[in-house]
């Protein structure tokens, strides 16, 4: 009578833990998709659209380097040590194409997971250094200041008809320091008021 009260018992606690890794995978999906709906509609098919674009096998799953390509698209540069770690977190092993032939596994990315981990990574990112990097466009040369060259410059490369004196009125409205140009903190006050 004793052993079949311990298979009993034993079979209640894998059932236990099956519920309890149920209840696990299904908490996290909820919270991913909380994180998700944090997210504008335009930067949902962002996502959507670097992957569809870089998924070059069209297989809803994508390799080492179609994740590094699609992660820069979307303005994360991240190291090989760190793309490595998404995918051993996040991927699975690819599987064979031909079982009678060598085979060497890849690490595969699926959608879901590439939109839950640049959803954490667009939702940790720093306003000001997205900020920044845009003033860095526009900043030809580095010198920490965007000028009437550099503003004309960029109405040009987006096709914006502005006229010289628009241009100069968008500097002498912004320039807090009377010096002709726009600097970081000008610009950083531009884009967060």
């Amino acid at each position: 009578m004793a052993p079949a009260f311990g298979a009993s018992s034993s079979q209640q606690q894998r059932e236990n833990q099956r519920l309890e890794r149920e209840r696990e995978r299904l908490e996290k999906e909820r919270l991913e998709r909380e994180e998700q709906n944090q997210l504008s509609e335009e930067q949902r098919e962002e996502i959507r659209e670097a992957f569809m674009l870089f998924d070059l096998d069209k297989d809803q799953k994508i390799d080492y380097h179609e994740l590094k390509v699609a992660m820069k698209a979307l303005g994360f540069d991240l190291p090989k040590a760190e793309i490595l770690s998404i995918l051993q977190t996040h991927g699975s092993a690819s599987e064979p194409a031909n079982p009678n032939t060598p085979y060497h596994p890849r690490l595969l990315l699926p959608f879901t997971q590439f939109q839950s981990v640049m959803t954490q990574k667009i939702l940790a990112r720093d306003p000001r250094d997205e900020i920044l990097r845009a003033f860095e466009l526009f900043d030809e040369g580095g010198k920490g200041k965007i000028n009437l060259n550099d503003l004309r410059r960029v109405a040009r490369e987006l096709g914006e008809g502005l006229e010289e004196e628009e241009l100069a009125a968008m500097i002498d409205e912004f320039d807090l320091d009377g010096d002709g140009a726009i600097n970081r903190e000008e610009f950083l006050g531009i884009c967060l008021q």
